[in-house]
């Protein structure tokens, strides 16, 4: 009987140290969300300066710094089909001092094509905010004998050898869309992945290649000045940046309809306030008139979307990617 009461004594004390010990926790974390930001906020890159991503990164860091009194540092990680900066990410605290700037190539692709990219697109995150989506077009050098895409169909069959396209990289939504778009019409095409759209673009630009896959807002002065012509966007529609582009949908391959899209994420485990508190600062930034015309004067397509939402669209768009690379045989 003693032994027996000591051992429930004992028990008893464990149990209300633990219980003191998680109390202590609570209060720490509370208090460290309360003073959140206290040191600068990271915006993790998965692509090299001058992308889609980094573009919205560069617009959102200084609206975000003077809405949060904290400065907002850019941190370019790309490589391995966007994966590398996503597990950054995912395997840092879930404090709130390191952001993903989340997209379509990180989150819906890359997942499909590694056997281990060390991370899950939806138990690793807590997806905050969606800001926008990059319509993904098709350019070409001048010196292709095309104006339309049926025009390139039938070019790239006349062609001796498989035609070569670039994107912005392996896993990017560029190289889905190629891979996607050949073996649907049956075409001989070989995909060039850069480290980047910038190289790959210099590259177009040049003639060294004839084909890019690549997203619209930095192509749209190109396309102005006639250096490069813009033949479909991989939109539902038209978009009002370069209205005289068709779309694939209307063109009869909806199939081939793809969103990039564009938001901030945070490690899983996230507390809610501080979730709550990052989502909102940058849906209230997203919905000022001139963040969204700045954005959308470079191609984007902006609205506004609950985390509940965005979470939604990344399952949906991780089924329906890694299906396309199944079936495409795409590989990282």
């Amino acid at each position: 009987m003693r032994d027996t009461g000591r051992r429930s004594f004992i028990q008893g004390l464990a149990g209300v140290s633990a219980a003191g010990m998680l109390g202590a926790a609570w209060h720490v974390r509370a208090a460290q969300t309360q003073a959140w930001p206290a040191r600068p906020i990271k915006l993790v890159v998965t692509f090299p300066p001058g992308g889609s991503s980094d573009i919205v990164a560069r617009v959102l860091a200084p609206a975000l710094a003077e809405k949060l009194g904290q400065s907002v540092v850019i941190d370019n990680k790309p490589g391995a089909g966007s994966s590398i900066g996503a597990q950054i990410v995912a395997h840092s605290a879930n404090d709130g001092y390191t952001l993903l700037v989340s997209n379509s190539a990180a989150l819906s692709i890359a997942p499909s094509l590694l056997q281990s990219p060390g991370y899950d697109p939806l138990r690793s995150f807590e997806h905050l905010a969606y800001i926008g989506a990059v319509p993904t077009v098709f350019a070409v050098h001048p010196s292709v004998p095309a104006n339309s895409l049926s025009e390139l169909v039938s070019w790239i069959k006349e062609q001796p050898a498989p035609v070569a396209f670039g994107s912005g990289g392996a896993a990017s939504v560029g190289h889905l869309v190629g891979e996607q778009f050949a073996q649907t019409l049956k075409l001989s095409m070989e995909h060039v992945p850069y480290r980047g759209a910038g190289p790959m673009r210099a590259d177009l630009l040049s003639g060294h290649i004839k084909l890019a896959i690549d997203a619209l807002p930095q192509n749209i002065a190109l396309h102005k000045q006639g250096r490069l012509k813009l033949l479909a966007l991989t939109s539902p529609r038209r978009v009002a940046q370069a209205p005289a582009v068709p779309s694939v949908a209307e063109l009869g391959l909806a199939q081939l309809v793809s969103e990039n899209f564009v938001g901030i994420s945070a490690p899983a485990g996230l507390p809610r306030a501080l979730a709550e508190r990052i989502a909102s600062a940058v849906r209230q930034i997203s919905a000022r008139p001139e963040f969204a015309q700045t954005l959308e004067a470079q191609g984007f397509v902006t609205r506004d979307m609950e985390s509940k939402a965005f979470t939604q669209l990344i399952a949906d768009q991780h089924l329906a990617w890694g299906d396309i690379a199944k079936k495409t045989g795409a590989k990282l």
